[in-house]
């Protein structure tokens, strides 16, 4: 049993143990408001304290086959860049920021509207959002002491030879 959950917990640490060390966060100033055009300044800090110098970070909108890529630029502040976002067209909205430095960033939707301003945040759920990376490694986890457990108790059950 003591193997089986060393295993298991070793198992559960090594994707962490490989990208300790390299991780960012992204704060947005403002998310998207619904009008066309979207003037938005990034904070990217390693270990969510760090500000980050001298990378290229994107903000990238997608919606059905339609994909543009908008760069940022160093606003002048540390960690901190500026990103113009001018979507296509209206419609319901993608969008993630690629940090540069290790991952891409997702957000919840956004409706476009006419320009106008006239729309809001779509919610994640209403759209199939992404997948739920903290309720998968809780199910994952769960599954596996149940695992555990179960063979335990299939081992007590068994007599003894003698």
């Amino acid at each position: 049993m003591r193997k089986l959950l060393a295993a298991l917990a070793v198992s559960l640490l090594l994707p962490s143990a490989a990208t300790a060390g390299g991780f960012a966060t992204v704060g947005l100033d403002s998310p998207p408001d619904g009008s066309r055009t979207w003037r938005v300044e990034l904070t990217i800090l390693q270990h969510g304290r760090t500000p980050l110098y001298k990378l290229h970070p994107k903000v990238i909108v997608e919606r059905e086959s339609v994909r543009r890529v908008f760069a940022a630029e160093p606003a002048g502040k540390p960690g901190v860049y500026r990103a113009e976002v001018v979507f296509p067209g209206p419609g319901t909205w993608h969008y993630v920021v690629d940090d540069d430095f290790s991952a891409t960033h997702s957000f919840p939707p956004v409706r476009v509207g006419n320009g106008k301003g006239d729309s809001s945040p779509v919610d994640a759920a209403s759209t199939g959002g992404g997948p739920d990376i903290p309720l998968a490694l809780a199910v994952a986890v769960a599954a596996g002491l149940a695992a555990a457990l179960a063979g335990r108790a299939k081992r007590r059950a068994r007599p003894k030879p003698r």
